[in-house]
């Protein structure tokens, strides 16, 4: 499947690159409420700057949390109704109910799924591939993790199971913004250790040795029946978005989910 245009409307140029509503399809069924931040109108500065929503990677704490509460108040939600994950490359995936018991109370996992209205789940990358499903109809939305080694391990499917067990029946999903093939160079070894997926095979811009894992996590949605909006954008080739390999001492952009009340 090929990275397909930009859908939606960019609301709030400073803050989101892309962001985009489902609403509710008929009575008793919730709409969706998926965004993907920029680096632009935080209070980060220098290499974090200006919207760095990690709060691993050195920055002021301060101005994190300001930027986590911008981007909280954009989305219509409280600071605490934005949960963070502290990210781990693994496949846990953790069920969400209410706000956070405090701000920086993250759990420990690489998806973290709900099927609470106005509670907006989040995931942090910085060249990762972030994936966001929602089954509006179910009332049924998660945020996925997806490095190289989540892929590898099956988080996202392990997340696509997790919400069928609660119902999911019609998941759709939005592949985010990640570092493209072209720039994710690897030892040709890691590339063989991600064989099982051949979307994830890529060749550099110089002709080495290189992964996809965005093209291979697209591969695992599709083999598993979901429909898939991939949004552009290569993180090292971007301006506008943090990428690890292009700084290693970077911020963190986000992409975020949350279930609209249900239409009466």
């Amino acid at each position: 499947m090929a990275r397909g245009r930009w859908h939606g409307l960019n609301l709030t140029a400073t803050v989101f690159r892309w962001r985009d509503r489902l609403p509710p399809a008929g009575p008793g069924q919730c709409g969706v409420e998926w965004a993907v931040t920029d680096r632009f109108g935080g209070r980060s500065r220098g290499r974090f700057g200006e919207l760095n929503l990690g709060a691993g990677v050195q920055d002021d704490p301060v101005a994190v949390a300001g930027n986590r509460s911008l981007v909280a108040r954009e989305l219509g939600v409280s600071a605490r109704r934005l949960r963070f994950m502290r990210q781990q490359h693994g496949t846990t995936v953790e069920w969400v109910e209410g706000p956070a018991p405090t701000l920086g109370s993250e759990p420990e996992c690489d998806a973290q799924a709900t099927d609470e209205p106005d509670l907006a789940l989040a995931v942090l990358v910085a060249d990762c591939t972030p994936v966001l499903l929602a089954d509006p109809a179910k009332g049924l939305v998660a945020a996925v993790h997806a490095g190289r080694v989540g892929m590898s391990a099956g988080v996202v499917p392990r997340c696509i199971e997790v919400l069928r067990q609660r119902g999911a029946e019609e998941l759709k999903a939005v592949v985010g913004p990640s570092i493209c093939g072209r720039c994710y160079e690897v030892p040709e070894q890691m590339r063989s250790e991600c064989s099982a997926w051949s979307a994830a095979a890529s060749v550099s811009w110089v002709g080495t040795p290189a992964l996809d894992v965005a093209a291979a996590v697209v591969q695992q949605l599709t083999r598993d029946g979901v429909s898939v909006q991939w949004l552009p954008g290569c993180t090292r080739e971007s301006g506008d978005l943090y990428s690890h390999r292009g700084d290693p001492r970077t911020g963190r952009f986000a992409a975020t989910v949350r279930l609209l009340p249900e239409a009466a």
